[in-house]
């Protein structure tokens, strides 16, 4: 049996990793340190496949004995939030994120070039913000190079997570392959440890992910509906299923060795017309949509638009989850969350 470690295995895209990799007949071992929700029950808690360490990412030498072993690591961990943990904690997510890659390569080197070593090959998860200043579309892989690099520290500090990954294999052959999942959508979410509370209209949120954002301010009876910016921002809606899927298939497929790929859905959805969506399934068909427009944060980005052709074509995956089937899910999900006060 193939063992992968993945780390940063309790955050929400982790979940669904764990799950994906389990279900394909892996053993896992899972790294988190619970500094973004603390610990969450997970379904597979008890599966004698899996195993979780509690730790830190940044300790290399723990990092590279539980690589010993393994014959993949997703290097999933990174502080990481809603758009308001880009202002918030701007400093940290640089320089936490930069400390958590370094002591990952670091390991993975070692585990690599040892000669008891199976390491096969790191798969990196980068983020669709690396993309932040495109100025055309789709963005396809290897735009994130010839367009100017992300504004904010989050997305600049994902581009340098694809650096090392390029670094590790020029100067060590450490195999890689980068994935960049885009606006993720599910179930498992929390309020984090240290999001900052934001008052939208009479809604305080605690996630700046906009769709759990906008299902709460529903459920708890807003109207007008806040939304930020003008509503028309873009975006790829992707089931967190659908992502992991493209993430094990990234790691497992032999034509992926040191090449990246963009992970979504086909599909472009605006803001405006994902809290119509989200009103008329709350509210009804015929409820009337009230809308406010606040003012956007800074690195609200306007149009996040990826090519998926590269994915298809090498790995044949397709996000196939439609917007309707993520709602249907997420919505009842949510709504229990706030009645429990978790979000």
């Amino acid at each position: 049996m193939e063992k992968v470690l993945v780390s940063g295995s309790a955050g929400f895209i982790g979940g669904y990793l764990v799950e994906e990799l389990l279900h394909r007949g892996y053993e896992v071992v899972g790294i988190d340190n619970f500094s973004k929700y603390g610990r969450v029950k997970k379904s597979y808690d008890d599966n004698p496949h899996y195993s979780l360490v509690e730790g830190d990412c940044r300790d290399i030498e723990l990092m590279a004995r539980l690589l010993e072993d393994c014959d993949h690591f997703i290097a999933g961990a990174a502080m990481i939030g809603g758009i308001s943990y880009f202002h918030t904690y701007a400093y940290d997510l640089l320089a936490t994120n930069e400390r958590i890659i370094a002591a990952s390569c670091d390991a993975a080197i070692a585990a690599y070039k040892s000669g008891a070593g199976r390491l096969r090959k790191v798969t990196y998860m980068s983020s669709s913000m690396v993309f932040e200043s495109a100025d055309h579309w789709p963005s396809h892989e290897g735009q994130e190079r010839e367009v100017p690099p992300p504004l904010s520290s989050y997305g600049f500090q994902k581009l340098a997570v694809e650096y090392f990954a390029r670094a590790a294999w020029d100067q060590y052959q450490l195999p890689y392959t980068i994935v960049r999942p885009f606006n993720c959508v599910g179930t498992g979410e929390s309020r984090a440890l240290g999001d900052e509370e934001i008052l939208s209209g009479n809604v305080k949120l605690a996630m700046s992910h906009v769709v759990p954002d906008l299902v709460q301010k529903v459920v708890k009876g807003q109207d007008p509906l806040h939304i930020l910016g003008s509503g028309e921002q873009i975006r790829h809606y992707t089931y967190g299923g659908d992502l992991a899927k493209g993430i094990v298939m990234a790691m497992e497929h032999p034509e992926a060795k040191n090449e990246d790929f963009n992970l979504s859905t086909a599909q472009g959805t605006t803001v405006l017309e994902l809290a119509e969506a989200i009103w008329h399934k709350i509210k009804g068909a015929d409820s009337e949509l009230r809308i406010v427009n606040d003012d956007p944060f800074e690195y609200d980005v306007q149009r996040r638009v990826p090519a998926t052709e590269k994915a298809k074509r090498v790995l044949g995956f397709e996000a196939e989850t439609t917007l309707d089937d993520m709602l249907d899910e997420v919505i009842p999900w949510i709504v229990d969350a706030v009645k429990a006060g978790t979000i």
